[in-house]
């Protein structure tokens, strides 16, 4: 009796998986043909939209770095210039120390003056860091 179930439930499995594989009409083929279209073109539309948008990002974070460069290379220019003009003033000082009197005095506002101008015009040249 037992195999005479079985044999039933089996024949039932097989008609019941005969019946998945069962064609759909012409009408219900293109509806899901459509479907799937659709859905595949929003999916493309929607990855494009996020492939704009990190690019976007991304340009901006390569534009905001190369600003950021921009101004460390002038800053650092600037700095030079200014040791530069330190070290000269300090040269300066001490070729005056070898004169006396108001010669001397003469000498050292000279340096100065020389100074202030190269500081001066370090900023004029490097405006954002001075």
């Amino acid at each position: 009796m037992n195999t005479k179930l079985l044999s039933i439930f089996a024949a039932a499995a097989l008609i019941g998986l005969a019946g998945c594989n069962k064609a759909e009409s012409p009408a219900e083929v293109s509806h899901d043909v459509s479907k799937a279209e659709q859905n595949a073109n929003k999916d493309v539309a929607d990855a494009r939209a996020d492939q704009a948008e990190t690019n976007a990002d991304a340009n901006s974070k390569v534009a905001d770095a190369s600003q950021d460069a921009s101004k460390e290379k002038a800053g650092s220019a600037y700095d030079v210039a200014v040791e530069k003009a330190k070290g000269d003033h300090d040269v300066a000082i001490q070729a005056c120390e070898g004169q006396s009197g108001a010669a001397q005095k003469s000498c050292k506002a000279q340096a100065d003056a020389q100074l202030d101008a190269a500081k001066a015009n370090a900023k004029a040249t490097y405006p954002d860091r001075g």
